[in-house]
């Protein structure tokens, strides 16, 4: 992926964030939340790696292979879990997508990469239009819903637990990997 050195450090810092939050949630839940946190937090590591600058770090054309064996993996383990939960869904998706630009860092040398070297665009826009998506359904899912007139007011959750807080993190995640894939 490798953009700019600004918007890099800015994206890395997003996912690192973003990927830290997902493993301190995972700790507070049990079950499938516990494994969809866990996915989420090896998904914001992970494109937090990849979004370091270029110019600061070239890796070898061999690291992007151990990407993609990593997000395989992943993706493995989101399909065998897809019986029981249809969020993993997204997390079979997300991992596609990385692996989907680990072989193109891969086939590039690991420097920015132009769709005619990796002579997948359709696969691009298919995985761009399915985040633009996930993003506007989740960025609707966040907005506010006023509550009709004389209804009591709801409990105010403690702070860092809420449902809206890792729909955020999701919603990061989502355009995170948009602006990865707008530049791969």
């Amino acid at each position: 992926m490798h953009a700019p050195m600004t918007s890099g450090w800015l994206l890395m810092a997003l996912c690192a964030a973003t990927g830290a939050y997902c493993l301190v949630r995972m700790r507070r839940c049990a079950g499938g939340a516990r494994e969809a946190a866990g996915g989420e937090a090896l998904m914001g590591f992970g494109m937090a790696a990849m979004a370091v600058p270029a110019t600061l770090l070239t890796l070898p054309s061999w690291h992007w292979v151990v990407y993609a064996v990593v997000f395989a993996a992943a993706a493995l383990r989101a399909i065998s879990a897809m019986r029981t939960d249809r969020h993993h869904v997204h997390h079979l998706v997300g991992c596609l997508a990385m692996i989907h630009m680990a072989a193109a860092m891969a086939g590039s040398g690991g420097a920015h990469v132009s769709h005619g070297a990796t002579g997948t665009p359709v696969l691009t826009l298919a995985l761009f239009v399915y985040f633009a998506g996930y993003v506007l359904r989740t960025g609707l899912r966040l907005a506010p819903v006023p509550a009709p007139a004389g209804a009591p007011g709801t409990p105010v959750p403690t702070r860092g637990s809420g449902p809206e807080l890792a729909l955020a993190c999701r919603l990061s995640m989502g355009l995170a990997m948009l602006a990865m894939l707008l530049t791969s």
